[in-house]
């Protein structure tokens, strides 16, 4: 069973408490009396010097009852030969009683004190059965100072210390209990805290924060774990940003990777069946496979069509490969966006009438200048006219509309056909990328014109798009106008 420091904390302060009231009621109970007795004796000698410096003073006999308050006994002052001088005995100035019993004790001593010197004792009073403290001196002019104290007060003192240092030492324990209780309290509580913060931070949880507010080691340790938080929930936040990053960074190159394989495979794929056609023809002219005429322009027409193809492929992919690595220059100029839109529909005239396209144009603006690349932007609105050529469904509708919002002008391209799904609408814009996933070649489609598009509105700082609409597909750009 785990022990909280609090109740550690709280036994330590009551038990060192309980040591010191306990220590203390036995140095009062072993030696107190001990003191006392020693004390008291150190002041019968010190007022017996006194009583030797003043005996002759004219305040003598004032300074004796002085004495005596003090001392809480009697004096007697003997000449040498033992009649009583002075004395604080109620019996009177004679031999008999306390003061015969005094004489005696100083005749058993005289030859001590003739010598100079003193004697401090105790003795039983056999007339009071009473235990004093005496102490006698030889005065200058040869009389005889005598001081005794009773010393049964102090034992009765000593008694009545002893039962209240006990009565004391409980109330002091109580209190000390409660001190300790209160103390222990106190100062956990702010670990307590401290291990809340850290528990949390094990968690990863970084917005709990210490606020004691001390300058006391605890204060110390709460600023360090703060800062320490703030570390770790930095360096955590940066490590899972790396990681994120990393992992994009994996993520691209291993799409990069596909992209590549699927750029080989495509490029492989599209010139592979001009390649056999070209090889094939040129094998039958070579063979004379048909001696006549016409079947031989026809061969020579395949092989200059297809050879026109892998031009244009190989032109696509120069373009792609330069708008890729920035290296595609434009030759802008303040151009009529009209007049490029009504060049590039007229080269179409033909092919729309071949083909029964139901073709309208939506404008109403005589002119509109945009800074751009001519040659450029017709390349995109080719590359849209023959998306749309190649997705058209049986409704053959083509739409081209320019219409102007504020600074922007809209080029937009529609072709009734099949919706774009959400997920293919991002793709479309990748080079080699079909819907058709048959590569169907009947219109001599690259999979490259729409990353062209791409690649040559971004360098107009321009918008392209894609929009679904009810009756078909509706392919945009916008360009910025020039006034």
């Amino acid at each position: 069973m785990k022990k909280s420091i609090k109740i550690k904390l709280f036994i330590v302060i009551t038990c060192f408490s309980i040591l010191i009231i306990g220590l203390s009621w036995f140095f009062n109970a072993a030696y107190l009396e001990k003191y006392y007795l020693k004390r008291k004796k150190e002041n019968l000698i010190h007022y017996g010097e006194i009583v030797k410096k003043d005996y002759k003073s004219e305040d003598i006999l004032f300074q004796l009852e002085e004495i005596e308050n003090n001392i809480n006994g009697n004096i007697t002052i003997l000449n040498n030969k033992g009649t009583i001088k002075y004395t604080s005995f109620m019996t009177g100035r004679n031999n008999k009683g306390m003061s015969g019993f005094t004489y005696k004790y100083l005749k058993d001593n005289i030859k001590d004190l003739s010598k100079g010197k003193e004697v401090l004792d105790t003795f039983i009073h056999p007339n009071f059965n009473t235990k004093f403290l005496i102490y006698m001196t030889h005065l200058k002019n040869g009389d005889y100072l005598i001081l005794q104290s009773s010393i049964a007060s102090i034992k009765e003192g000593v008694n009545i210390a002893k039962d209240f240092h006990i009565y004391i030492g409980l109330i002091s324990l109580i209190i000390a209990i409660i001190i300790a209780y209160i103390f222990s309290k106190v100062i956990i509580k702010p670990i307590i805290r401290l291990n809340d913060i850290t528990k949390n931070m094990a968690k990863l949880d970084f917005s709990d924060k210490f606020s004691y507010k001390s300058d006391d080691e605890i204060g110390e340790l709460g600023k360090n774990i703060n800062y320490l938080s703030d570390k770790l929930d930095k360096t955590i936040n940066e490590l899972n940003k790396a990681n994120k990053d990393l992992k994009k960074d994996i993520e691209k190159e291993k799409k990069l990777e596909m992209m590549r394989k699927e750029f080989i495979s495509s490029v492989s794929h599209e010139l592979k069946t001009p390649i056999s056609l070209v090889q094939g023809f040129a094998e039958g002219l070579k063979d004379n496979v048909n001696e006549d005429r016409e079947s031989k322009d026809y061969y020579c027409d395949v092989i200059i069509d297809e050879t026109k193809n892998m031009e244009k492929l190989v032109k696509d992919l120069l373009d792609l490969s330069k708008l890729q690595l920035g290296k595609f220059k434009l030759k802008k100029e303040k151009i009529n966006l009209i007049d490029v839109v009504e060049s590039v529909i007229n080269k179409y005239k033909k092919v729309f009438n071949e083909r029964d396209i139901n073709f309208r144009f939506k404008n109403n603006l005589r002119e509109i200048y945009v800074l751009g690349d001519e040659l450029r932007l017709r390349q995109v609105l080719i590359n849209y006219i023959n998306n749309a050529l190649n997705h058209i469904d049986e409704r053959k509708e083509i739409s081209i509309k320019i219409t102007k919002n504020n600074s922007l002008v809209r080029v937009c391209v529609k072709n009734s056909g099949n919706n774009i799904s959400k997920e293919e609408t991002e793709k479309i814009w990748d080079s080699f990328y079909k819907v058709d996933k048959s590569r169907n070649r009947k219109y001599g489609t690259t999979g490259l014109g729409l990353s062209i598009v791409k690649g040559i509105i971004n360098l107009h700082n321009g918008h392209y798009g894609v929009i679904n609409k009810k009756d078909g597909v509706e392919f945009y750009i916008k360009l910025s106008i020039k006034e």
